[in-house]
């Protein structure tokens, strides 16, 4: 792997914002950090002008296991833009000189806060744009603040689509980069019947919907359709009904703290993987390191990235990441998606800059549109039309080591499709150049074929 870049360990200085006023009875805290350090503080001079960047991710509650990576690998960007390291190595520290400043908060994993620190971070702390979110819950808590204020948020996480803001730049799976390879690949390796199971909000149900969708065109069938409770641990009562279904195969959508519990049951409950095998869309290194492999071992997952990608790039990533954060830590598709936002978002704003521009939502709008970047899963673009990232697509079978053997692959990155084809046929989303925030969502009367990068 390639040697790490120069990170200073140990904070020299750091102001935290009390945010009490949000959550009755308990006291949520927003960091701006102005120090460097091994945590993912910034260098301890930013120097005069620095750009503020809201980072809003829940590191307490029941989507922590995720979430917290997705900070991590953002607190590595930042670092490595601010010192001109990693992939920002030549371009000097900083963007144009000015250093990054974060303004941290944490919404402990409740959708109202991230509303209301929204808010917070665009009108009390005036950050130029918004680096965040996980849950879809969360992203449309949040979306109508952005949309009314006309702010950036730039979200990376895979989602069920159907949606294309002018406000929002998506760098996580649309449908058609995670969920149109994995359902014929497992018709075709496991059988036609599918039990599909989720957590009970947005995302899952969506997905599920669009996956069930995908199955029943490719000539398969849906033989059970459950959801828990966001944050279950129990699930005897589902894992019985699987039992009683018979199906090829498993599509799970469920998040956080139940992925590890399911994982757990399932394999107690004496089904194999060799049996009934699970795909699963939020499943990463992550939850697989807290649960322990040997209970995803035989499993899948459709992600855009793994740690086990063979790029140069990756093997920077990891080890760059592993020297910030411990050798022990694993990196997953979700952190990527924001170690890559976090790249579009300060390419824009150095191309603002070189062109004697002012940072502001107009500029960083349009200037995001259309970057490119070699990212640890390979050269993928932010779409200038609708604002998705052009991503590889991916399926990994999990091993007793914790890591994914890449069983498919595209060779190059997979143009994004924000709505899905298996319902919408032919919609499609094109934002004007300059967007001027009409409704960019376009019907074309016709199959979209797919592209490659």
């Amino acid at each position: 792997m390639a040697n790490s870049p120069n990170i200073s360990s140990g904070f020299s200085r750091r102001k935290f914002i009390q945010y009490g006023s949000l959550a009755a009875g308990s006291t949520i805290l927003a960091a701006c950090s102005t120090g460097g350090g091994s945590g993912g503080g910034e260098s301890a001079d930013l120097g005069e002008n620095p750009i503020k960047v809201g980072v809003m991710y829940s590191t307490t509650g029941s989507i922590a296991i995720v979430e917290k990576s997705l900070q991590d690998a953002t607190f590595l960007a930042i670092e490595q833009i601010n010192t001109g390291t990693g992939p920002w190595a030549g371009k000097g520290e900083g963007i144009g000189g000015r250093k990054i400043e974060k303004v941290v908060v944490n919404p402990n994993s409740d959708w109202d806060l991230y509303n209301q620190m929204s808010k917070r971070l665009i009108d009390e702390d005036q950050v130029t744009c918004v680096l965040g979110c996980y849950t879809s819950a969360s992203r449309k808590s949040v979306l109508p603040v952005f949309e009314e204020k006309d702010s950036i948020l730039y979200y990376p996480v895979y989602y069920e689509g159907n949606e294309c803001s002018s406000n929002v730049f998506y760098t996580g799976a649309a449908p058609n980069q995670q969920i149109t390879d994995s359902i014929p690949y497992c018709k075709e390796n496991f059988g036609p019947k599918g039990f599909f199971v989720g957590s009970d909000y947005i995302y899952p149900k969506e997905s599920n919907r669009i996956a069930i969708a995908e199955l029943q065109n490719a000539g398969g069938q849906a033989v059970g359709d459950e959801y828990a409770a966001l944050g279950t641990t129990e699930f005897i009562t589902i894992i019985n009904k699987i039992k009683a279904a018979k199906p090829d195969f498993v599509l799970s959508n469920l998040v956080g703290d139940s992925i590890p519990a399911f994982y757990r049951q399932f394999k107690d409950a004496g089904i194999n993987s060799s049996d009934i095998p699970i795909m699963a869309y939020p499943t990463t290194e992550e939850e697989i390191q807290a649960m322990g492999p040997e209970y995803s071992a035989g499993h899948y997952s459709s992600f855009n990235y793994f740690q086990s990608v063979e790029t140069p790039e990756n093997s920077a990533f990891v080890a760059e990441f592993q020297a910030m954060f411990g050798d022990d830590r694993v990196t997953n598709g979700v952190m990527e998606a924001a170690y890559i936002q976090t790249f579009f978002m300060a390419q824009a704003m150095k191309d603002i800059l070189d062109g004697g521009g002012e940072i502001n939502t107009g500029t960083i709008r349009e200037a995001t549109r259309g970057q490119t970047f070699n990212a640890p899963q390979g050269p993928v673009k932010m779409d200038p039309d609708n604002y998705h990232a052009w991503l590889y697509s991916r399926i990994g079978k999990w091993k007793e080591d914790g890591q994914a053997e890449i069983v498919f692959a595209t060779d190059s990155a997979v143009k994004p499709i924000p709505w899905s084809q298996a319902l919408y046929n032919g919609r499609t989303c094109v934002h004007p150049a300059p967007d001027d925030r009409t409704d960019p969502t376009v019907e074309t009367g016709k199959d979209l074929v797919p592209q490659f990068l």
